[in-house]
């Protein structure tokens, strides 16, 4: 469970530092150089940007804090916080995918695929036991 919760955290700081602190630079490069995925939907907003880093920021906090201290009910109460996020951000992409080469089409939804599939995962895990080791 601590690993599935590590993982998501790792996910949500990388893109949350990167978006509050070089909001241009992750609107032309996420998640890499030659594959732009949030350039393919512009325009360009840093205002915007910037409040989805220090939201995501804000995930890993939570995150973090459920895996340095794993009691059932904050980490329940943290992955639903986060599947109530990442959830219909997956939708909103996989719906939006016009434009997308295959290859970052695919890599794009295998991505949310995997975010929401741990989160899920992990949830259904910790929803079992009273306490999570």
């Amino acid at each position: 469970m601590r690993a599935g919760l590590w993982f998501l955290a790792f996910t949500e700081v990388v893109v949350g530092a990167w978006a509050l602190l070089a909001p241009a630079g992750f609107y032309a490069g996420f998640p890499a150089p030659g594959h732009p995925w949030v350039a393919m939907l512009p325009p360009y907003n840093e205002h915007l940007v910037r409040d989805v880093g220090a939201l995501s920021l804000a995930l890993t906090v939570a995150l973090v804090g459920a895996a340095l201290r794993p009691e059932r009910r904050l980490t329940v109460v943290v992955l639903l916080a986060f599947l109530t996020a990442t959830v219909p951000h997956a939708v909103f992409h996989s719906l939006h995918l016009h434009g997308f080469p295959t290859v970052d089409a695919v890599a794009q939804t295998v991505g949310f695929v995997l975010q929401v599939g741990v989160g899920v995962a992990v949830l259904v895990g910790v929803s079992r036991r009273r306490v999570v080791h």
